[in-house]
């Protein structure tokens, strides 16, 4: 009597729950961003809320967690009802948590339903107006025979400027003192007051701030040029060869949300990455939507896996860990 009352149970929940998949969306989606207001993620995250606003016919609100790198939102979206309506939006710092944490209280590569990849964003190498150097062969030598009172800031253990910037000393190896902040935008004020020396952004916080004169910058990271900033050369045109990074950006949803809901959201981010309104958007800023054959779970766990493999190799090599 018991099993087939625990059964039936089982079959009305399934049932409940099939039914509430079809049914998805039916109120608010929230999008969750690991890092403040303002900074580089939270500008794409934005753009991109717009754009599945439209797909999904419902609201999909930005909910700003920062702390601890971006481990606190990712551990809120892997912890949260897996029902479509609690999302992540998150950059390559979701490769380089395994690594960076000791006590990581999620596993990215198994607490979560993979949407999809967004876009890639190139980095740039920036500085305080002041600083003499005019190109980045005179910024390398400078910053060699300076490097005792050279400072280097960014937005916080595992942020992509962080990153960034240990890459950068790795490659032309030389060690500064790196200054950390609670986000991008406190980093870029003190870089702009001239509190810091040098730093290493995305172009969805810099773009503006270059092509205004409020920072000098010494080239950016990819193999291409940017359109956004055609005039900047990059790195490797300069002789920097092997320094290329762009920071990329996925979707996810918890572990154990209803396959028909994943459907759904992963047509709808395809749709939205494509859109050209989208893309504009993005592009003026310096980011590139991704193509659509990396807008599917598969692209996202499988890129995911081989950035994880990456990135602990060189955080290991650097020696930067977080309790």
């Amino acid at each position: 009597m018991m099993s087939r009352l625990t059964f039936c149970v089982s079959s009305l929940l399934l049932m409940a729950g099939s039914a509430a998949a079809q049914d998805y969306p039916n109120k608010q989606i929230s999008l969750a961003v690991p890092f403040a207001a303002g900074g580089p993620t939270d500008t794409l995250a934005r753009n991109l809320g717009v754009s599945l606003t439209q797909q999904l016919k419902q609201q999909v609100v930005i909910e700003n967690v920062a702390g601890a790198g971006g481990t606190i939102a990712a551990n809120r979206v892997a912890k949260a009802k897996p029902d479509g309506y609690s999302l992540l939006i998150h950059h390559i710092g979701m490769s380089t948590a395994p690594a960076l944490y000791r006590m990581l209280p999620f596993n990215p590569l198994t607490d979560y339903e993979y949407i999809g990849q967004v876009a890639d964003v190139p980095m740039t190498v920036i500085a305080k107006t002041g600083l003499p150097p005019d190109n980045l062969t005179e910024l390398i030598a400078y910053v060699k025979k300076n490097k005792e009172k050279l400072n280097l800031g960014n937005a916080g253990l595992g942020a992509a400027s962080h990153l960034c910037g240990l890459l950068f000393m790795s490659r032309i190896e030389a060690n500064i003192t790196t200054v950390p902040y609670n986000g991008t935008a406190p980093a870029m004020t003190a870089l702009m007051g001239g509190q810091i020396d040098l730093m290493c952004d995305q172009t969805t916080n810099t773009t503006q701030q270059i092509k205004s004169g409020r920072v000098k910058v010494y080239g950016v990271t990819t193999a291409q040029r940017v359109a956004s900033l055609s005039m900047v050369p990059t790195l490797a045109e300069q002789g920097l060869k092997g320094f290329e990074i762009s920071v990329w950006h996925g979707v996810y949803a918890p572990k154990g949300t209803p396959k028909l809901v994943i459907d759904k959201l992963v047509s709808a981010l395809q749709a939205s990455v494509q859109d050209a309104q989208f893309k504009s958007r993005i592009g003026e800023l310096g980011a590139q939507a991704v193509s659509k054959d990396k807008v599917t779970p598969a692209a996202l766990a499988s890129h995911l896996k081989t950035e994880i493999e990456k990135w602990s190799s060189i955080i290991k090599k650097a020696g930067v860990y977080a309790d």
